[in-house]
């Protein structure tokens, strides 16, 4: 049996036009409002799900690790509060709860939340947290995170491989492999490489419907359409590849894509329209024990 909740972790602020990389500010600002410095609100939702007894957290968001100066930088929200906890325990479940923390890739934004608060950093806490939990990551990606290109460099955590590494509850999925023996029948992986190397998407299969964790792949409903790329993409023109090449080998009327970054809606099923464009359908804002 399979239940899925939305978690919130730390909201965050970032450039619009970085986000909707070639797409005109005219257009895009008509979906999402920007602030007076151009940005946008995009939320770093984490989803929880709950597979035959056995607790999945996939990603944890950017939490609340940075200082206050990157932390204005970035646009974080509460950062003074480690939101993904807080929300965690409005469910009722303790961080050492989670079974496993599958990780699509390793970009602060997405693994920020294994850490503690900056506070609790600056007093001698730097310990990752859920402390029972499996760190699942792809290994194409935690070997971005060892030795990344100088483009992304600031996207990763100075001393993250080594937290990850060093664990000694690394779960490494060998590069392209679908499963893996130690995770819950029913999870599943999909690679994309257009916005990093290795990125993995978790594919997890109810009785009824299934839902993708889609991370930087579809970071939001807005970026369904396949012309809507992000500048942070590594290959906009890869990433609009292989958006298509998932709608088309999945079932679009038993599968739910769920995003991270959409600053209004947790998930929704993915339509084709007549005139041939991918457009959300089902959208569902919070979903809180939510049956597949």
């Amino acid at each position: 049996m399979l239940k899925i909740w939305s978690v919130e972790g730390n909201r965050q602020f970032l450039d619009g036009g970085s986000m909707f990389g070639n797409a005109p500010r005219a257009v895009w600002e008509r979906w999402i409002a920007p602030d007076e410095l151009g940005r946008i609100p995009l939320a770093c939702r984490a989803l929880l799900a709950d597979l035959d007894g056995k607790k999945i957290l996939c990603e944890t968001g950017i939490g609340a690790f940075f200082e206050p100066k990157m932390a204005d930088r970035f646009g974080v929200q509460n950062k003074d509060r480690h939101m993904l906890l807080e929300n965690l325990k409005s469910l009722g479940v303790e961080p050492d709860e989670i079974d496993y923390v599958i990780l699509s890739h390793l970009h602060f934004d997405h693994v920020g939340g294994l850490l503690p608060t900056y506070a609790d950093i600056e007093s001698g806490n730097d310990e990752l947290l859920f402390k029972n939990a499996k760190y699942v990551v792809g290994e194409k990606a935690l070997g971005r995170c060892e030795k990344p290109h100088p483009r992304d460099r600031a996207s990763f955590i100075p001393g993250m491989y080594e937290k990850l590494t060093q664990s000694g509850r690394l779960l490494v999925i060998p590069d392209g492999a679908e499963s893996h023996e130690e995770l819950p029948k029913g999870v599943s992986f999909i690679y994309s490489e257009g916005h990093t190397p290795g990125q993995m998407l978790t594919r997890i299969q109810g009785d009824k419907a299934s839902v993708i964790f889609t991370g930087d792949l579809i970071p939001g409903r807005h970026w369904i359409h396949l012309p809507i790329t992000m500048g942070y993409d590594r290959y906009a023109e890869k990433v609009i590849d292989e958006k298509g090449s998932l709608y088309k080998t999945q079932d679009l009327e038993t599968t739910y894509f769920y995003y991270t970054h959409d600053d209004h809606a947790a998930m929704s099923r993915i339509e084709k329209t007549d005139k041939g464009k991918f457009v959300p359908a089902d959208v569902v804002e919070v979903p809180e024990g939510y049956s597949l």
